[in-house]
């Protein structure tokens, strides 16, 4: 029963339900023993509430382990035909049998084996593609296969469902977390092109190219230790390392050469970035870092997006009623606050940010149509063409104001309407021949964008994405 053990994490005890009296009961040898067991089962809980690995790991065989010693031991105890006691050794039974649950749930989650595939498969792409050419004593070369080969795992790795389970929200942040730090070095491999000096420029920088090259190999070995491809070092070894490099290139006397002092710079930058990634070892441990409905920034961004809500609502019942409201100022300025706010690099803050862009973004070009429709005036001349064009624009905008508001599921059948709809459009759009018309070439393809984008809008609102 995972509720009970739950409490023990508010610093409430279990009592199974039934206060215990203080007297004859409670200095039963058997009750005592059930005392301590409720005391194990609360020191257990929270480790079994953050366990986030697989049942193969040395941690889960732990926890399992002390957890069935308890269930024995339990079991064992003599309750002498009492009433009583047998409720209270089978509330305890059920107390440890619910971790045991609990722990195993999450180990076998297939959310939790869509997480380690999707690692694994991170770990192949860059074993073939950065370990195994540097064992080989070759040089990787990063290509944009690979780089475009990581961002389609992170992304998909932002869209495993974890239900708001704990431990499934943590070995998520985890798995992303060293994903984004391989990617961060394998892009900044790619951008950095620091090249060494000739020895003749100063005597200092055979001393550097050395440590260039020593900062080459480290770079290998961070990205194979953050993928677990690398069992023999360790991320506080590497760490030592790059910092007595830091040391050596610190004593290093460059003065009176703005070359050399620069080309310095640029290898302590290189390293100090490097260094940036060496503290993972601990990284999802303290839980705002994944429980991200604790987390700031999460609440800076929900803050808007209540506001957007708002603001869209008022917008539409205004159009609803022939008027056009006009919070395009406040909306700029939504824009700009989240634009400010601290992703820390996380991926799924950076997705639940873009997300809130992209439903301001909406209200705005809806507005902009909407004042376009109104303020416009065609000339008598206008070719059909063009006309036919804005036609579709006024329908894309009725459209759009549906999907604004729309809060089903794909599977239902306002969706499908909405989809129907859309494309149809797309197709009228499609029919129409510019005839050479420059102005219609350019408004059909502004429109036809703008259809895609309220089609990838409807997406977006129905992809039951989290946190």
């Amino acid at each position: 029963m995972a509720v009970r053990w739950l409490c023990s994490l508010f610093g409430k005890p279990f009592d199974g339900g039934k206060r215990m009296d203080h007297g004859s009961q409670q200095q039963h040898p058997a009750m005592i023993r059930l005392y301590e067991v409720q005391r194990e089962v609360q020191s257990l809980g929270p480790q079994v509430c953050t366990f986030s690995g697989l049942k193969n790991e040395r941690e889960y065989r732990r926890l399992e382990r002390e957890l069935t010693q308890l269930l024995l031991e339990v079991d064992q105890v003599d309750t002498e035909g009492r009433a009583d006691l047998q409720g209270a050794r089978k509330r305890a039974a059920q107390e440890v049998e619910g971790l045991l649950r609990y722990l195993e749930e999450n180990a076998t989650h297939p959310s939790r084996l869509a997480i380690e595939e999707l690692s694994r498969e991170a770990q192949r792409l860059v074993e073939q593609g950065v370990v195994e050419p540097q064992r080989a004593g070759g040089t990787a070369e990063i290509s944009d296969e690979l780089v475009d080969a990581m961002q389609e795992v992170i992304l998909r790795l932002t869209q495993v469902k974890t239900g708001g389970r704990v431990p499934l929200r943590k070995a998520r942040y985890r798995a992303l977390t060293r994903l984004c730090a391989v990617q961060d070095v394998i892009e900044g491999r790619t951008r950095q092109q620091t090249l060494p000096l000739s020895e003749d420029t100063h005597a200092a920088v055979q001393r550097i190219n050395q440590v260039m090259v020593q900062v080459s190999g480290a770079r290998s070995q961070l990205v194979a230790l953050l993928m677990g491809l690398s069992g023999r070092d360790s991320c506080a070894h590497l760490s030592r390392v790059l910092t007595e490099l830091l040391v050596e290139l610190d004593a290093l006397d460059v003065s009176g050469n703005a070359a050399v002092r620069n080309y310095r710079k640029q290898v302590v930058e290189e390293i100090n970035g490097l260094l940036k990634h060496l503290d993972l070892e601990g990284e999802g441990d303290d839980t705002r870092r994944y429980d991200l409905g604790q987390n700031d920034s999460i609440r800076q961004i929900e803050a808007v997006r209540g506001r957007v809500g708002q603001l869209q609502g008022e917008v539409l019942r205004h159009c609803g009623v022939g008027d056009l409201f006009r919070p395009k100022p406040e909306l700029q300025s939504l824009l700009t606050h989240l634009d400010q706010v601290d992703t820390a690099r996380n991926p799924c803050i950076r997705e639940a940010r873009r997300r809130v862009v992209l439903e301001v973004q909406a209200v705005i070009t809806f507005l902009d149509l909407r004042e376009a429709l109104i303020c416009r005036q065609p000339s008598p001349n206008e070719p059909s063409q063009h006309r036919a064009v804005w036609i579709v624009l006024g329908s894309l905008s009725d459209l759009q104001a549906q999907v604004l508001c729309f809060n089903g599921k794909q599977g239902d059948k306002s969706y499908m309407l909405l989809e129907e709809l859309l494309t149809k459009q797309l197709l009228a759009l499609d029919a129409v021949d510019p005839q050479g018309d420059e102005m219609t070439k350019v408004a059909r393809k502004q429109a036809v964008k703008f259809a895609q984008n309220i089609l990838s809008f409807l997406d977006m609102k129905t992809d039951e994405w989290e946190y």
